[in-house]
């Protein structure tokens, strides 16, 4: 499965209900619908530069499919078009899927992440370890890539109709390590073809049909599954590669053993349910909790390992940036310049390539599905998010104003009206840092400069417990900042005030 280098290129649908937003839609400057063409622009020319046969691309946001676009055709022989309702197979975009119904099975308190995976996979007993120091391969090893075991792209694509039996005759004759478990990360279909095998064996069920009951089924992806050779052909893009100046039919692999790692078709409308129901987790709150999944395991999946990497974004997205980058469970997750985080993932498989994007904080998702060998459209999914944010389409979520930060907003107002930090109520650390006369003298001198100023704008919250605030003045600006004390009754360890003019 190639699709490192695809993540680090770095029509309606009824939605997963969202119960209870806290935060308003972001103040926008266009609506989808306007962006919608220069998008399709940007993705119709990536799949023509790139001998493309089929495509389609989705942007969520807020909890729909704003918007769905096929490009060229199913097949080569009966040209059908490109819908929203063709299946693509996705190839390792399924270990999402994997991974939350780790979690989920976690929830249910029928696994432990740190438990030895040989505790579900009794296969692994036997493993002679690479060192004598060597920790025994743990669940959270295996959804992070942290076995040990090595990058198997290559191999990994082609074990995908293995048998069951074969499968387990490969686990109890053990593999080589590339490393120590837990040493570094390197990328592992065989890792997750195990994951697979652990929900089978705790689960009681095969993987598919556990996937299919406790994740499609609630979602309503009705038409997304594994057995390829079932599902209707005429609805299905065929798998190509380029070759010779020409397409060339890549043979199909049926469902096997490595399912898990990488072998679910699903379509443009079914993966739009998916990522409104993951986005929905986002962000935290009260309210109820309906899910497949729980929002708080949902959100699980952005917790990485420690091994972060740099990168540069490619220049053909855009200015070039440097991205930090690490493996969290069934997603990649990068930090860029311009858009925040990103959870992404891209899949690359024998006859298609796909992507995903989302901006968790924002609630939107831009996927990607293409009928070429490893041909991932990573790149004009990024452009599409990078103009999203640049229309003011994908803003971060505004956080509520707690009690607690409402109240330290308050005391900043009245230290700054009676001229007198100590009127607020501050934490011990604040005398200790800078003495009390030194900040009422700063406080006077900034007072004076800037004259009388509104203090009518509200604070934006960083948390529950820190703000800034930006006040308009007489004579220029005051910027502040706020940050409680980890205490429960009201105290500053921070109260900041400063003029940029």
């Amino acid at each position: 499965m190639r699709r490192m280098a695809l993540a680090l290129l770095a029509a309606s649908v009824a939605p997963f209900p969202l119960h209870a937003q806290t935060a308003p839609a972001p103040v926008t400057v266009a609506d989808v619908a306007t962006l919608a063409p220069a998008l399709d622009t940007m993705f119709e020319a990536w799949m023509r530069d790139n001998h493309v046969p089929g495509l389609v691309y989705g942007i969520v946001r807020d909890g729909r499919l704003e918007h769905v676009k096929g490009f060229g055709t199913q097949d080569q022989v009966g040209k059908r078009e490109v819908t929203a309702d063709s299946r693509f197979r996705i190839a390792s975009m399924s270990k999402a899927f994997t991974a939350l119904a780790i979690l989920k099975l976690r929830d249910a308190g029928k696994l432990s992440l740190d438990a030895a995976a040989e505790t579900y996979l009794p296969e692994l007993r036997g493993w002679k370890y690479p060192t004598t120091d060597s920790p025994k391969i743990t669940v959270r090893d295996l959804i992070h890539h942290n076995a040990g075991f090595v990058e198997d792209n290559p191999w990994g694509d082609r074990q995908q109709a293995i048998s069951e039996a074969d499968f387990t005759r490969m686990l109890r004759d053990g593999v080589p390590f590339a490393n120590a478990p837990g040493v570094t990360m390197e990328y592992s279909n065989l890792g997750y073809a195990a994951l697979g095998r652990i929900v089978s064996n705790v689960s009681g069920v095969s993987y598919q049909r556990y996937i299919a009951h406790e994740i499609f089924a609630p979602l309503g992806m009705t038409a997304t599954g594994y057995d390829v050779m079932a599902s209707p052909q005429a609805q299905r893009a065929l798998g190509y590669r380029w070759q010779d100046g020409g397409w060339v039919r890549e043979p199909e692999m049926a469902d096997g053993a490595f399912g898990a790692m990488g072998g679910m078709e699903t379509t443009a409308n079914d993966y739009a349910r998916w990522l409104s129901f993951l986005l929905s987790a986002w962000p935290a709150r009260d309210g109820s909790d309906t899910g497949p999944v729980k929002r708080a395991t949902v959100r699980e999946i952005v917790e990485g390992a420690g091994f972060a990497v740099g990168t540069m974004r490619s220049a053909a997205v855009g200015a070039p940036c440097r991205q930090a980058n690490g493996y969290g469970m069934g997603w990649r997750v990068l930090d860029d310049c311009d858009v925040g985080r990103i959870v992404t993932h891209g899949g690359g498989y024998p006859g298609y390539g796909s992507t995903v994007m989302l901006l968790p904080d924002a609630g939107v998702g831009v996927f990607a599905f293409a009928s070429r060998t490893y041909a991932g459209p990573a790149q004009p999914a990024l452009r599409a998010l990078l103009a999203l944010k640049e229309a003011g389409l994908a803003s971060r979520r505004s956080l509520p104003v707690s009690t607690g930060l409402a109240a330290a907003y308050d005391a900043a107002k009245a230290a700054w009206t009676t001229g007198d930090p100590a009127k607020a109520p501050l934490a011990v650390n604040v005398a200790l840092d800078r003495d009390l006369a030194r900040r009422k003298a700063e406080l006077t001198d900034l007072t004076a400069k800037v004259g009388a100023c509104a203090m009518s704008e509200a604070i934006r919250p960083i948390s529950a417990m820190e703000g800034t605030f930006e006040w308009t003045c007489e004579k220029g600006r005051i910027l502040g900042r706020v940050q409680r004390a980890p205490t429960p009754t009201l105290s500053l360890q921070v109260l900041n005030f400063g003029s940029p003019d």
